[in-house]
């Protein structure tokens, strides 16, 4: 008789046999739910980053316009390099259209805060622009030196707004 309970505890299902099931049970759960979470993170981690990225090369468009007035100023004269600069002009004006259209469609919130930067920088920055487009051509080397630089208070006034919505934006505060 003893063997036959033996037996028939053999067959049965144990405690110890539910605590292992329900253990690797929590295991398999616990280790889904971390690679859940820990892909989420990295998504939102790659998001961020992406979104940093294409906030700086944003402002850049920005301060390669604000320095446009420099540019002209500075330009040598000649057909081709007239050619040039204004092929270069028209290639910033796209970058910066690009990145309005990108700020719209993927972060509105930092696309106003761009529109205003991009506003400011080409009443400032093109009004000196046209105004250096009037002035003499320098042809030497000394000629370079505009010893007085042209204001931005409009332009730095806005980029501080706007690196600042954009920081909120990345989940960095001010």
């Amino acid at each position: 008789m003893h063997s036959m309970a033996g037996t028939a505890v053999q067959a049965g299902w144990t405690w110890a046999q539910t605590a292992a099931l329900l253990a690797a049970t929590i295991a398999i759960v616990g280790a889904v739910i971390v690679a859940v979470v820990g892909y989420g993170l990295t998504q939102r981690t790659a998001r961020r980053e992406r979104l940093a990225k294409t906030f700086a090369e944003a402002l850049s468009a920005v301060e390669d316009y604000a320095e446009l007035p420099y540019r002209v100023r500075r330009r040598s004269g000649s057909p081709e390099a007239r050619v040039q600069l204004t092929e270069d002009i028209s290639k910033i004006q796209s970058r910066i259209a690009f990145y309005q259209a990108w700020m719209r469609i993927e972060e509105p919130q930092a696309a106003m805060a761009y529109t205003r930067l991009v506003r400011a920088v080409k009443h400032q920055a093109g009004t000196q622009m046209s105004e250096a487009w009037t002035k003499r051509v320098r042809t030497k080397d000394h000629q370079m030196n505009l010893h007085v630089a042209y204001p931005r208070e409009e332009i730095d006034e806005e980029v501080a707004q706007c690196v600042m919505i954009m920081r909120s934006v990345l989940g960095r505060g001010n």
